[in-house]
């Protein structure tokens, strides 16, 4: 008799997920990989054992009935397989695309002990999408309508998913919305050619289809406040305005034309389409050389931006080695094959302006950037994360000539609506202090969870506490 938790022998290989060769992406905002097509996902599907004990759905954030929707799909019953995603996850489409399977459901997936685990992203990308091309989405039931309101500040994953739990609970709710587009980092933070602006729209669509409201331009903190939506008749409120608030190295010449924060730049780039200037009337520098600062998904999406953007070369400045990175091991992949120049073990100490003469092939104008100096660094002990602390190597400084630089190290909470809200209690970080196992906060029917909690952190971490908050919420509305 075989135990469940060990593998049994398969001879079918981990299915590729066909997608845009690397000197052809690098010249639109196209989404790079194609996703599976149907004999392809069936066969993918099919190498999923069915555990009866299945440690995939422990590690997931959301709860995803992982086992029962993959066979769902090696049956070919593909709709079947997005209804049954959907009934804790709300934005698959996007999860497929975007949530790091890699350190979640599939790291502890059993044949991946032997071999490499079951694409289980791919196979959830493949279901939603064909859900969706195939005009299959339907409403699921919904419970009876209770007469209270619920307001959701923010639209971003966390916003998204507390929503969505609550609509089908009953319950009436409302999105604040600061930016003209639903989806806060999912339209402003990612790129095209990772989740396409039309992919979150449709889930944005579907949680009007639940009932939900949403509301754009609302910036709550200066509009309104979330004691005036108290006062106009909501019961409860969930927080999850991210973190928005840009960090920088502190290093001379961070004042200099051309030095850019990664929330601008992506913004910019993203929801406001400044790679179609013109015909969008958001523009953006138009840069040759490029250095980002920072190893991290944002790190690699303002890096592979800037290459679509026309930057002749265009390096990754991070202090660590590549063992440290903290980005995707796909993006970095990705990265490397678009031609990145990653400068590892290596630290910015100063952004350098230019004359009007001409420097490394760079022409400046007077306040402009023209180079980055940097110090190559040395891994000494491991630090509080427990990755191994970079020691600056003496007279190793050098010069990279640039004409932008992109600051993509960190991004702290959004001060707005905390300012204009002082009895929710702060840490010393300045994020809302919640509960961890409710996400309520210190002020009486308000709860929050995302990044404006954790700090910056994964969609799927925020859509989990999303749906951590949905629950507490519906507990203290009920009692």
């Amino acid at each position: 008799m075989t135990d469940e938790t060990t593998p049994k022998k398969d001879k079918t290989q981990r299915q590729a997920m066909p997608e845009q060769k690397p000197l052809d992406r690098i010249k639109d905002f196209n989404e790079v990989p194609f996703g599976y097509p149907e004999e392809i996902a069936m066969k993918e599907a099919g190498r999923c054992l069915q555990c009866k004990k299945p440690a995939c759905i422990k590690g997931c954030p959301v709860e995803v009935a992982i086992p029962q929707f993959i066979k769902l799909i090696s049956e070919g019953k593909f709709v079947e397989a997005a209804r049954k995603i959907k009934e804790t996850n709300a934005l698959p489409a996007v999860c497929g695309r975007v949530c790091p399977q890699e350190d979640q459901c599939e790291k502890v997936c059993i044949i991946g002990k032997k071999d490499k685990p079951v694409s289980i992203g791919a196979l959830e990308r493949f279901a939603a999408d064909y859900e969706r091309n195939h005009n299959a989405v339907k409403i699921p039931a919904i419970a009876e309508k209770k007469n209270k309101k619920v307001a959701i500040v923010g639209s971003g994953p966390a916003g998204l998913t507390c929503a969505g739990d609550l609509a089908l609970k009953g319950y009436s709710v409302t999105i604040f919305e600061a930016l003209h587009k639903a989806g806060g980092v999912l339209v402003y933070g990612i790129p095209e050619f990772r989740l396409p602006k039309a992919i979150v729209q449709s889930e944005v669509d579907y949680l009007s289809m639940l009932g939900v409201r949403v509301q754009t331009d609302m910036l709550v903190g200066n509009i309104t406040s979330i004691d005036r939506l108290f006062s106009e008749g909501y019961s409860a409120a969930f927080v999850g305005t991210g973190a928005g608030l840009p960090m920088f190295l502190g290093i001379p010449g961070e004042n200099l034309n051309g030095v850019y924060s990664a929330n601008e730049y992506l913004t910019r780039v993203n929801l406001m389409k400044a790679y179609l200037f013109p015909e969008y009337d958001t523009p953006i520098v138009k840069s040759k050389r490029v250095a980002v600062i920072g190893g991290g998904n944002v790190a690699m999406d303002s890096a592979r931006c800037a290459l679509r953007l026309g930057a002749d070369k265009v390096y990754i400045v991070y202090r660590r080695s590549e063992t440290e990175l903290p980005a995707r091991k796909d993006e970095v992949h990705h990265a490397k094959d678009e031609t990145i120049d990653f400068q590892l073990l290596t630290n910015p100490v100063a952004i350098l302006g230019g004359d009007p003469a001409t420097y490394s092939g760079i022409a400046n104008a007077d306040g402009w950037v023209r180079a980055i100096k940097c110090i190559k660094m040395q891994l000494g002990e491991p630090d509080e994360s427990g990755r191994r602390r970079p020691v600056p190597i003496k007279d190793s400084d050098f010069e990279i000539a640039v004409d932008t630089v992109i600051m993509a190290i960190g991004n702290g909470p959004n001060p707005l609506l905390l300012s204009a809200t002082p009895d929710i209690k702060l840490n010393d970080d300045g994020n809302i202090v919640a509960d961890p196992a409710t996400l309520a906060t210190s002020k009486k029917g308000v709860y929050a969870g995302g990044d404006i909690v954790t700090g910056a952190a994964t969609v799927i971490q925020a859509m989990g506490q999303g749906k951590i908050a949905a629950r507490a919420i519906d507990k203290y509305l009920s009692s």
